[in-house]
């Protein structure tokens, strides 16, 4: 199996920054892709960040320019950097890794606040 750890969430105000951090384990070599999804209150769980294996990324228009998805191939380890955070950047951010072995994995979840 996979598991996915996830770090780095907190309270922030208005136009700070975080980082997330996601550790892979198990049959972390099985890992063709990596995102970043994130779901506030009453509103659906939306993709915000993904990079293959080949290390091209995707980015929704929401964070463009703002948050970047990095990986450390090493260690197994993905990460988001947020910048410039908005109170709409509040939700839980989730980290999701597509797996040939095992499908889609998802990690338990980290809380990222953004106060005005």
């Amino acid at each position: 199996q996979v598991q996915l750890v996830e770090s780095g969430g907190g309270l922030v105000q208005a136009g700070g920054s975080l980082s997330l951090s996601c550790a892979a384990s198990g049959s972390a070599f099985s890992i063709r892709a990596m995102a970043w999804y994130r779901q506030a209150p009453g509103k659906q769980r939306e993709l915000v960040a993904s990079i293959n294996e080949g290390g091209v990324t995707n980015y929704a228009d929401s964070v463009k320019g703002r948050f970047t998805i990095s990986r450390d191939n090493f260690e197994n380890t993905w990460f988001l950097r947020m910048i410039s955070l908005k109170p709409e950047d509040t939700a839980v951010y989730y980290c999701n890794a597509d797996s040939f072995l095992h499908g889609p994995i998802w990690g338990q979840g980290t809380q990222v606040t953004v106060s005005s």
